[in-house]
C-alpha cells in the first residue's frame, strides 16, 4: 500500500489586528510544541517510569514475613519478568516516537530522552498505557471480537447502502471517520473500496496509526505486553505475561480509485470552519466518538453541514461523556432519548436503530470487564 497521506492542520487564532494575530499564532504554536513534546516524553519515559513502579512490588514482596514468601515462591520471578516486558514495551514506544518528524519539525519537540526536564505525570503515563491497549483493540487477533462487535456493523451498513456498486466502483463514495484512533476502522472501510478520510486529534493515536499503516513490514512485527501494569483481576499470570503481536494484518493495496488519508487536528476546527467540507461527504461514520465533545450539539451541527443532501450518518458508541467531571472544561451531557430528539430537530431522520453490546480495549482474560450497551443508528440528512 502507498504511504498513507497524513495531513496536519495547524490551529490558528484569527485577529483583526495583524500584530496581535502574529502573537496569537506564535503562542498557539508554542502550546502545540509543548503538547507534542509531552506526548514524545511520555513514550520515551515509559520504561523508566514503569520500572520504578514495578520495583515497589519487589520491595513489598521482600517486606513479607518469610513464611508468607515461602507460600508464593513464583511471585518474585513474575515481578522480575514484568521488568523484561516493560523494556520490550519501552522499545516499541520509542519506535512509535520516532515517527514524530511527520508531525513536527521543531527540534524541541523531537528531543528523544528518557530523562526529560519535566517528567510525565501519572495522568500522562496512563495515556501511554491506554495507547498500548488500543493497539490490542485495533491491530491484534485478540481484538477481533471487539472489532466484530462495533466495526463490522458499520462495514455491513456501508455495503448495504451501496450494494449497487462493486468493490472496485466505490471510490467515488466519500466517507469521513472523525475520531479515527489508530486507523483500523478507516483502513477497513477503504479496503472495501470506499474513499475514506480519518480524522484524529490525539498524537498518541496519530503516531500509532502512522506506524501501523506506513512503517510495518510484516504481520506480527511487534510484540507488546499491555496488561502487565496491574496485577488486579488477573486469572492467569502466564496469560498476563504472554505477548500480544501486532499488526494482525499487513496493510496492503487498496481497490482501484480508492483514496485513503488521515487528517491531524480538531474535528470542529478542520471540518466546521472550512467551507470546502460543506456538503462534501457521502457518509460520516462515528464510532465511540460523539461523547468526546464538550458540546455534543456542535458535533451534530458539523456532521450535518459536511454531509451532502441525503447523505448518511452511521453511529455506534456509548454516551460516556469525557468532560463530565472536569473542572477545567465545559461539558453538556444528554441522555440517549434527549440526544435522538436533538438529532431529528437538527435535520436528520433515523432509518435504523439498535443496541450493540461491546467491550472497549479490554483484557480478554481479565476477571473484570465493562460492557457498553452502544447506540447504533443509521440516519440521513434531510432537505431543509
Amino acid at each position: 500500500m502507498e504511504p498513507m497521506d497524513i495531513k496536519e492542520h495547524s490551529l490558528e487564532t484569527l485577529s483583526e489586528d495583524d500584530k496581535q494575530q502574529e502573537n496569537n499564532q506564535q503562542e498557539t504554536h508554542e502550546k502545540e510544541i509543548k503538547h507534542f513534546q509531552k506526548i514524545i516524553n511520555g513514550c520515551v519515559s515509559y520504561a523508566r517510569h514503569c520500572l520504578r513502579h514495578n520495583h515497589k512490588k519487589r520491595h513489598d514482596f521482600h517486606a513479607l514475613p518469610e513464611r508468607h514468601k515461602e507460600l508464593i515462591p513464583t511471585l518474585l520471578d513474575k515481578i522480575n519478568q514484568v521488568d523484561d516486558k516493560i523494556v520490550v514495551n519501552g522499545n516499541f514506544l520509542t519506535q512509535l516516537a520516532q515517527g514524530a518528524p511527520l508531525f513536527s519539525d521543531d527540534p524541541k519537540a523531537l528531543c528523544l530522552t528518557d530523562k526529560p526536564t519535566t517528567p510525565p505525570n501519572s495522568a500522562e503515563m496512563e495515556k501511554v498505557k491506554s495507547t498500548l491497549k488500543q493497539f490490542v483493540r485495533d491491530w491484534s487477533k485478540e481484538g477481533q471480537g471487539e472489532r466484530d462487535a462495533t466495526y463490522q456493523p458499520i462495514i455491513n451498513a456501508l455495503i448495504t447502502l451501496y450494494a449497487h456498486k462493486s468493490n472496485t466502483k466505490r471510490g467515488d463514495v466519500r466517507v469521513l471517520v472523525p475520531g479515527a484512533g489508530l486507523g483500523r476502522l478507516a483502513y477497513e472501510i477503504a479496503k472495501h473500496g470506499f474513499s475514506c478520510q480519518g480524522n484524529e486529534y490525539s498524537y498518541y493515536m496519530l503516531l500509532g496509526s502512522n506506524l501501523m499503516l506506513n512503517r510495518v513490514n510484516q504481520e506480527e512485527e511487534y510484540e507488546i505486553y499491555p496488561f502487565i501494569h496491574s496485577f488486579s483481576n488477573i486469572r492467569s499470570s502466564q496469560k498476563q505475561l504472554s505477548p500480544v503481536r501486532i499488526p494482525d494484518v499487513l496493510p496492503g493495496p487498496l481497490p482501484p480509485g480508492t483514496d485513503f488519508s488521515m487528517v491531524a487536528g480538531d474535528f470542529l476546527k478542520i471540518y466546521g470552519q472550512n467551507s470546502v467540507n460543506n456538503d462534501a461527504w457521502d457518509v460520516v461514520v462515528t464510532c465511540f466518538f460523539i461523547d468526546t465533545a464538550h458540546n455534543i450539539l456542535q458535533y451534530i451541527e458539523v456532521i450535518h453541514r459536511v454531509l451532502r443532501q441525503g447523505g448518511t450518518w452511521i453511529n455506534v458508541g456509548p454516551l460516556l461523556y469525557h468532560y463530565e467531571n472536569s473542572v477545567e472544561h465545559s461539558s453538556v451531557e444528554l441522555s440517549l432519548e434527549e440526544l435522538k430528539h436533538v438529532v431529528c430537530e437538527m435535520g436528520f431522520e433515523f432509518k435504523d436503530e439498535k443496541t450493540i453490546s461491546s467491550l472497549y480495549a479490554s483484557n480478554p482474560d481479565a476477571m473484570l470487564s465493562y460492557v457498553f450497551n452502544c447506540a447504533f443508528w443509521i440516519a440521513t440528512k434531510q432537505s431543509p
